[in-house]
């Protein structure tokens, strides 16, 4: 080869290489771009524990999945439960952005400590929705119950139970936990029923939402009050509710107890006659609404045709909110509430400890 051939061979390779450059620094440039815009086929779900209510797990993940499963066939839903933990729930929230989540469905543990994570995802342009329990920080909407109603209620059912003695009654209260602005509003809406209504609240504590907490605290009310010393407990949901009517059974106390949720556990026991009422809060409205919002949210839509109401957290005014109706159950409606629903099956219920109460109960 002489040396002019050479050097056309050479100036070939070296375009054919600038080319070949070019092409990979542009792909890598689309990748970047790419990255940049985000998973917009992912909704993040984020739900708070597992241990003291069935319901996550049982209702609220196979209904929001299914939702966003019907209004957009390509979007997956990527779902983690926080087991009780704050500090976990805030890591998978950080995984999600990581991941280029551009909507996060959030219930969270604690709803106090959201707000500098809502802050910093709102920042990057991740939209949250806050789920059961209104988070801090700039959340994009809201879905839940109307707590402050949940706990009227809860006062309401409880005084019902107690009938004409409930003038003459002195009530212990086994709150939620305080750091959840559900159970403030739990117990506020209890109050405006129970004060003035009944005789006192003697003893009142917080049962952190967990049945071991809510057992101890309630021992320490029969220790300080006698088995005499009150005639009802208000326990904020049916987890605590459970633990509250094993430890009165062993110290030979009958009083009604009410709680929340509406656990299948809980319903057996109304029927039996153990528990005197739960809250029902229909889960399938509350998580289609969670996956309208969400789909909304991602595909860029206007979500005031769902959550067309405001509500105002401790950090953020004005947040576009759905609230449901909840309903009190008891022993001569859950024919008509949690059946009628579709929720349980009488089946469901009425297994071989509590055939005969079901029977005894009209239930069919």
């Amino acid at each position: 080869m002489n040396a002019m051939m050479r050097r056309a061979v050479i100036a070939t390779a070296a375009v054919s290489m600038a080319l070949s450059m070019a092409a990979c620094g542009k792909a890598g440039d689309d990748k970047k771009s790419s990255d940049k815009a985000g998973d917009t086929k992912s909704i993040g779900l984020l739900l708070p524990e597992n241990a003291s209510s069935t319901r996550y797990e049982s209702f609220d993940k196979p209904f929001i999945e299914a939702k966003v499963a019907a209004l957009c066939p390509d979007c997956k839903v990527k779902y983690s439960n926080a087991e009780g933990s704050a500090s976990k729930q805030k890591q998978q929230f950080d995984t999600l952005i990581a991941e280029g989540v551009k909507v996060i469905i959030l219930d969270a543990f604690d709803a106090k400590s959201t707000q500098s994570w809502v802050k910093e995802a709102a920042d990057k342009g991740v939209k949250v929705v806050a789920y059961d329990r209104l988070a801090t920080g700039p959340v994009a909407a809201y879905v839940s119950f109307d707590n402050q109603k949940v706990g009227e209620l809860q006062g309401q059912a409880l005084v019902e139970a107690l009938g004409a003695k409930a003038a003459d009654a002195n009530v212990v209260m086994i709150n939620g936990d305080e750091a959840d602005p559900n159970a403030a509003l739990f117990k506020s809406g209890a109050h405006k029923v129970l004060d003035g209504k009944v005789k006192k609240v003697v003893y009142e504590a917080s049962g952190e939402w967990k049945p071991t907490v809510a057992g101890q605290k309630i021992g320490t009310a029969i220790t300080s009050l006698g088995k005499d010393g009150f005639q009802a407990v208000y326990s904020a949901n049916d987890g605590m509710a459970a633990a509250i009517i094993t430890q009165l059974k062993s110290s030979g106390i009958n009083v009604p107890v009410g709680g929340q949720d509406a656990g299948i556990d809980a319903i057996q026991r109304i029927v039996a006659g153990d528990q005197a009422y739960t809250i029902y809060k229909a889960y399938k409205p509350l998580a289609d609404s969670a996956g309208e919002l969400a789909v909304n949210l991602l595909q860029g839509k206007d979500v005031k045709s769902i959550a067309s109401s405001t509500i105002d957290s401790d950090t953020d005014k004005g947040i576009p909110a759905k609230l449901l109706e909840p309903k009190v159950v008891n022993k001569a409606n859950v024919q008509s509430t949690v059946i009628a629903d579709g929720l349980y099956k009488v089946t469901d219920i009425c297994t071989g400890d509590y055939a005969a109460a079901c029977a005894a109960a009209g239930l069919k």
